[in-house]
């Protein structure tokens, strides 16, 4: 058996960073929680006067919309809790049940954001065609990285990684019911703050950031300034678009 000089100082992994670390080991569990807080937090402040007594009846669609949404929270923190306490074989068979929801959460998605946009202008006078750039790109950012997921389902690398980018996506409906973030177009900005702590979690567990988010990242920031300029900007041809969507 070959001995260690004295003087040589043997590394321990840390129990907060490094594999099999505290922030390796519950990152993703506290993510769910934390993306569970924000939604509670954001839709909390305009729930009653939108959907539960609002002054002019919502369309039905609206209630399978926010049911769709709060089950997949709900359903994200479930599937963590099962990686969580290891039953990977019960995550696995209930991923299909996830795969499922996704698909029908997208089409309800898009769905929803044509019909309330007819009802904003009809019903409540207040047009904003333009608007649709948002939901579609929700939609869109959230299809892909959940069916990316999917298809890695069998990398744990990039399975976990895509599939909380694609749940991030979805956080600027609750971060666009702050006055403050909508106004000033930042509801993206802090989504995608929710996002970097994954970028700080692989710092922290790996020492290097992994390539879902090197190369997802930049992408979503771009798309995400396209949709936002299509929305406020509302250049004449995507105007020309949206009318002949809604109709």
């Amino acid at each position: 058996m070959v001995s260690l000089p004295q003087n040589v100082v043997v590394a321990r992994p840390s129990v907060f960073t490094g594999r099999n670390g505290l922030v390796d080991r519950y990152f993703y569990f506290c993510m769910a929680l934390l993306i569970a807080a924000i939604v509670a937090t954001g839709f909390s402040r305009t729930v009653n006067q939108n959907l539960l007594h609002p002054a002019i009846a919502r369309p039905r669609i609206l209630w399978f919309h926010a049911g769709a949404f709060t089950g997949w929270v709900l359903f994200f923190i479930f599937q963590s809790t099962l990686v969580r306490t290891r039953n990977i074989k019960w995550h696995q068979f209930f991923g299909w049940f996830g795969a499922a929801l996704a698909t029908v959460m997208v089409a309800l998605g898009i769905t929803t954001s044509i019909v309330m946009g007819r009802f904003d202008a009809v019903q409540l006078h207040l047009p904003d065609p333009a608007f649709l750039s948002i939901p579609f790109l929700d939609m869109l950012s959230f299809g892909v990285l959940l069916a990316l997921a999917i298809a890695w389902r069998k990398k744990p690398d990039w399975h976990r990684p895509l599939l909380f980018m694609a749940t991030c996506a979805l956080l600027d409906a609750p971060f666009g019911r702050f006055d403050f973030l909508f106004n000033n177009n930042l509801f993206y900005l802090a989504l995608d703050l929710v996002m970097l702590l994954g970028v700080a979690r692989d710092f922290l567990v790996n020492r290097r950031v992994h390539a879902v988010y090197r190369y997802a990242l930049p992408i979503l920031v771009a798309a995400q300034g396209l949709a936002i300029y299509l929305w406020r900007g509302s250049p004449a041809w995507w105007l020309s678009v949206t009318h002949k969507i809604l109709g």
